[in-house]
């Protein structure tokens, strides 16, 4: 990949940390955190990018809890979210506001929920809902933005199924009349991409379904997440675009990235697996040079595959931690 500084060997760098550990125990809502962690083998940070020069702040990484959600199922929100801050993550997005009714014996209130990231330093910075509880809830799912105290709300569904140029401008309109309702409130709402938002037209093979969206919505009430894995899936089965150029062309309209790695795999159709960050080789030193410094854009880490990762324990937590190791690194 395209580095900017070589003596980082991203493979290495993971190897090194593999033996990371974390210890758990069990909490409830009102007391108890994650245990202290085992000592763990120090390795050579990579060397940082050149400061005053990103727009990803290092202070505030983030963790999509997709990413995590065995144990956020195994051991609810009080455990998960205070391991997540001594690890370091400070922004925390959403993927469902719901535990094991075993853990309390009843569900865990949204009040709850915000009490414990304010205990534990955190913020939530955004969350994922479903497009159809936009189209049938949506003052509900920004009551619930709301209470949690996050600036923004979004979906990580297509802005459509119907892959033509009039299907994403109806789809527009429709963003666009959600975006104003959030920006009613004070959020800011957005769309997480996959790959297929950046095919072509069905109808128009010369148009990608991708630029339809961003120029048909309203800069002032509608945002993109940029998942960068997916851009860069985008590219490989629809070459003709820069997936950093689109950042850098709008840089306001880009609050949130998901930082996911991914290694080339030709035999994949997506063209790439999805692995921890710092295991993979998507080109992040090119990407975040060339956005350019302006606007500031949070990075969430996501991994798809995270609960699969051994050893187990600490699983999806071990990769998460891995994986703040080397963003906190690249972001220097």
């Amino acid at each position: 990949m395209g580095h900017l500084h070589k003596s980082f060997d991203r493979r290495n760098f993971l190897r090194a940390t593999a033996g990371t550990t974390v210890a758990l125990a069990a909490a409830s809502v009102t007391g108890a955190s994650a245990a202290t962690a085992a000592a763990t083998p120090t390795a050579a940070a990579p060397t940082a990018a050149t400061p005053g020069k990103l727009s990803i702040p290092k202070d505030r990484i983030g963790i999509q809890l997709f990413s995590i959600r065995d144990k956020v199922s195994a051991f609810g929100f009080a455990v998960v979210l205070a391991e997540l801050s001594r690890i370091g993550y400070r922004e925390i997005e959403f993927a469902g506001y719901t535990q094991s009714t075993s853990i309390l014996g009843r569900q865990i209130t949204l009040p709850e929920i915000r009490r414990l990231l304010d205990d534990n330093g955190l913020r939530a910075v955004g969350s994922h809902v479903g497009i159809g509880s936009l189209r049938t809830s949506l003052q509900a799912e920004l009551d619930a933005a709301q209470i949690l105290g996050m600036p923004h709300i979004g979906t990580a569904n297509a802005p459509t199924n119907t892959n033509t140029v009039a299907g994403y401008l109806a789809a527009a309109e429709e963003f666009n009349a959600w975006g104003e309702a959030a920006t009613a409130r004070g959020l800011k709402l957005y769309q997480h991409n996959h790959a297929g938002e950046f095919a072509f037209a069905e109808d128009q093979p010369s148009v990608r379904l991708y630029d339809v969206f961003l120029r048909n919505t309203d800069p002032r009430h509608v945002y993109l997440e940029l998942d960068v894995f997916w851009a860069y899936v985008g590219q490989y089965r629809w070459p003709g675009f820069d997936p950093a150029a689109y950042v850098r062309d709008q840089p306001y309209r880009y609050p949130l990235f998901h930082m996911k790695d991914g290694d080339s795999n030709p035999a994949q159709a997506n063209g790439f697996d999805i692995v921890e960050f710092g295991a993979g080789d998507l080109p992040y030193e090119r990407f975040i040079r060339d956005i350019g410094p302006r606007a500031a854009h949070i990075g969430i880490w996501e991994q798809d595959t995270a609960p699969g990762a051994l050893p187990d324990p600490p699983g999806s937590l071990g990769a998460a931690e891995r994986s703040y190791t080397a963003l906190k690194g690249l972001l220097g």
